[in-house]
């Protein structure tokens, strides 16, 4: 419990997505946003919206924690889409790091999904989305992004 703690407050963020996944592409996209997060149920919780002024959309992200198998499930919401995301990433923080995985559908094709939260300090953090389509022998790293605590905190 607590392992989201680190990301109360407010946060401004560079984002950088691939323009195409799955084709081998190197041309990222790159754009703002401003995220807010919270936590409840003493830290077994945690919350955050996410705006992204230039792109018309924000998202929404709700994590639980699961004290009997020392997990995080993590789930994602769309505004454009406006559905609580299925199925949720799982996983655990590791010497500072976290990593959390799912098997989902990606434009129809089945990927295994891996989150990545990582260089995480009193200040900045990193998040990173990236799907292998091989069973994880590769993948391909499709958004990051870099959260820098916003100055109102």
């Amino acid at each position: 419990m607590g392992d989201f703690d680190f990301f109360i407050g407010s946060w401004d963020v560079a984002s950088r997505r691939l323009t195409k996944r799955h084709v081998g592409s190197d041309d990222w996209e790159e754009f703002p946003g401003f995220s807010v997060a919270r936590t409840f149920f003493g830290g077994a919780g945690s919350f955050d919206e996410i705006t992204f002024p230039t792109k018309g959309f924000s998202g929404a992200t709700v994590r639980i924690f699961d004290p009997a198998a020392g997990t995080w499930a993590i789930y994602w919401m769309n505004s454009g889409r406006g559905v609580l995301e299925l199925p949720p990433v799982v996983g655990r923080f590791v010497a500072g790091v976290g990593t959390f995985y799912a098997d989902d559908l990606d434009e129809g094709r089945p990927v295994r999904c891996r989150f990545i939260w990582s260089g995480i300090t009193a200040t900045s953090c990193r998040w990173e989305q990236a799907f292998s389509t091989d069973g994880e022998r590769t993948w391909e790293t499709n958004w990051i992004m870099d959260f820098t605590r916003a100055s109102l905190d």
